[in-house]
């Protein structure tokens, strides 16, 4: 290994270091007299959401529907017979990471180095980049962990020959001894996002894979979420499409690299559409060498009350259980200026609205600490730190009153929060989430 990469063998951080973390000024909402404890007293203490000193807005992780979700996915993905690497960019939380690996996922999704590194500072030994990886310095530092740590498994996507290219010259020039480990993705359709358009282009970014010394080819892959005009019926047509380009390599012996216990990888999943890749997973014929059949929702471990909510394929098959959201974000009502109208003090900065608005819940007095219903309270629309609050006739809402809000795609609630208050039912501040993004 070069000199200029001896920091890839330093040892991972623990989830200790996170607990030893000081509380301080970088992070919103927590109580100003917690300043200098670190994050495992501030937790000890058990402080209550509403009464401990936290201010406002703040962001909330329900402890028990968080356990329930891990607990969900996991027995789904063993009745299915599926191995599952959640996608991390979801959270970009190693103590969530930490308890999705104890749920028995195989490994952690990412989709760009920069959270690779992440995954690999906290011990991650499993990794699937659903990505093309042409960065030369990326590569460097990959193959750089790859043959410090003979126990780190990489996969990452390959859907061009001039990706390839890049790749083997990068890993060539960067002396790499172990191969990085490839599967061709295969894209969800004409005007869909990444990934070989036909077999014919997944045959030849193969062909080109089998050329470079420096990759292995173990597998194809995709995203049926980005199938266009998705319907049950084209997300499974494209699943069996995904399969099929799995059999036809087999019998064209493309996975002769594979040795040992390797298996052949198909892998999709996101969190619309895992039921139809469970069905159709499920008849993979048999091929030369086991199936690793590689599930990757991700937004499951927060659910949502908005897009996912409405897609999750419970939904369509509720005997196999429910998800439950898991956010709540309180704000304080800070402008009542009309019997219509309302403002609360999150905006774009705290809420995610890139797909749906956060939706009014419950509110919580100002006075005496009662929870109602919001009825009659809805938000319209996000200033960059004021929440836009419609009012109906009857509607009960003050200045001072807390609104508790629902909040729609995970993937951009996390990533506005750095250290994230993991609550109980009654408001019991149980742990902190720190994430990296």
């Amino acid at each position: 290994m070069a000199a200029a990469d001896e920091d890839v063998a330093t040892a991972p951080h623990t989830l200790g270091e996170l607990a030893a973390e000081r509380v301080d000024h970088r992070f919103k909402a927590l109580p100003p007299d917690a300043d200098g404890l670190t994050v495992a007293a501030l937790a000890a203490e058990r402080r209550n959401l509403f009464t401990g000193g936290f201010t406002t807005p703040v962001l909330a992780l329900s402890a028990e529907s968080v356990a329930h979700n891990l607990a969900l996915l996991e027995t789904y993905a063993e009745r299915h017979g599926l191995a599952f690497a959640p996608h991390g960019k979801t959270s970009m939380a190693p103590q969530l990471f930490a308890r999705q690996l104890e749920h028995g996922a195989w490994g952690i999704t990412a989709a760009v180095p920069h959270q690779v590194r992440v995954y690999r500072a906290y011990g991650i030994e499993r990794i699937f980049l659903a990505n093309e990886l042409v960065d030369a310095v990326a590569l460097r530092w990959l193959a750089g962990e790859l043959d410090s740590d003979p126990d780190f498994h990489f996969i990452c996507y390959a859907d061009s020959v001039r990706g390839v290219e890049l790749m083997d010259e990068a890993l060539r020039a960067a002396g790499a001894v172990r191969p990085v480990d490839v599967v061709v993705e295969l894209g969800a359709g004409e005007g869909a996002r990444t990934g070989a358009r036909t077999e014919a282009d997944c045959a030849a970014v193969a062909d080109a894979v089998a050329a470079a010394g420096t990759l292995r080819l173990v597998g194809v892959a995709g995203y049926e979420g980005e199938v266009p005009d998705a319907s049950a019926e084209r997300v499974r047509d494209w699943l069996h499409r995904l399969v099929r380009v799995a059999t036809d390599f087999d019998k064209a012996d493309r996975f002769a690299a594979l040795a040992g216990d390797d298996r052949i990888v198909i892998s999709a999943g996101g969190s619309a559409w895992f039921d139809a890749v469970a069905d159709v997973f499920a008849e993979i014929p048999d091929l030369t060498r086991p199936v690793c059949k590689l599930l990757r929702s991700g937004a499951y471990i927060s659910h949502d009350d908005g897009h996912y909510r409405h897609l999750t394929p419970f939904n369509r098959v509720p005997e196999e259980g429910a998800l439950q959201p898991a956010f709540r974000l309180w704000a304080q009502v800070v402008s009542r200026p009309s019997d219509e109208q309302a403002f609360v003090n999150a905006g774009k900065r705290d809420a995610a609205y890139d797909l749906d608005l956060p939706q009014a819940q419950v509110v919580r007095s100002g006075r005496d600490g009662s929870v109602r219903a919001a009825t009659g309270i809805t938000v319209t629309g996000l200033s960059d730190q004021h929440g836009w609050l419609r009012t109906e006739a009857g509607a009960e809402l003050e200045v001072g009153d807390w609104v508790g809000m629902g909040l729609s795609h995970p993937c951009t609630s996390f990533d506005k929060w750095q250290l994230i208050p993991l609550v109980e039912a009654d408001g019991t501040v149980t742990d902190y989430i720190r994430t990296f993004f």
